[in-house]
C-alpha cells in the first residue's frame, strides 16, 4: 500500500499542477489536488519504513476520506454537466470529479488491505 499511495500522491500532484497553470493560474484553490497529494507522498514514504507503515497508511485513509468528502460534490455536478446541465466552470468541476474519483479509488483499496491484513493476522 505504501507504493500505492506514492502513486496517487504524485498523481494528485500533476492534477494540482495541470489545474493550475493548464487551467486556472488566478485561484489557489486549483492546487487542493497538489496540497494533499505532497502530504499523500510523504506519507506513503514514510510508510515504506516498517516501524511507520500502520499509522502512516491510516493517516492517507483518512485524508483521502477527506479530500473525498470536500470533493464529492464535485463529481455530482459533473455528472450532471454531462447530462447537459450548464456550469460556471466546467474544468474545475473536471478537477473536482477526477480527485474524488482517485480518493475513492483510493479507499477502496486501502479497505481491502486493511481487511485483508487483518484476516492474515488472524489466520
Amino acid at each position: 500500500m505504501a507504493k500505492s499511495s506514492i502513486a496517487f500522491g504524485i498523481i494528485l500532484i500533476i492534477l494540482g499542477v495541470i489545474s493550475y497553470f493548464g487551467i486556472s493560474s488566478e485561484s489557489v484553490t486549483a492546487l487542493i489536488p497538489a496540497f494533499l497529494g505532497v502530504i499523500v507522498l510523504i506519507l506513503g514514504f514514510l510508510a515504506l519504513n516498517e516501524k511507520y507503515m500502520k499509522h502512516s497508511m491510516h493517516a492517507v485513509a483518512v485524508l483521502m476520506l477527506l479530500g473525498f468528502a470536500g470533493t464529492v460534490s464535485g463529481l455530482i455536478k459533473f455528472f450532471r454537466m454531462i447530462s447537459g446541465e450548464v456550469f460556471e466552470r466546467p474544468s474545475a468541476i473536471t478537477v473536482q470529479a477526477i480527485m474524488a474519483a482517485l480518493c475513492l479509488i483510493f479507499l477502496i483499496f486501502a479497505i481491502k488491505s486493511f481487511v485483508d491484513v487483518r484476516r492474515k493476522r488472524s489466520e
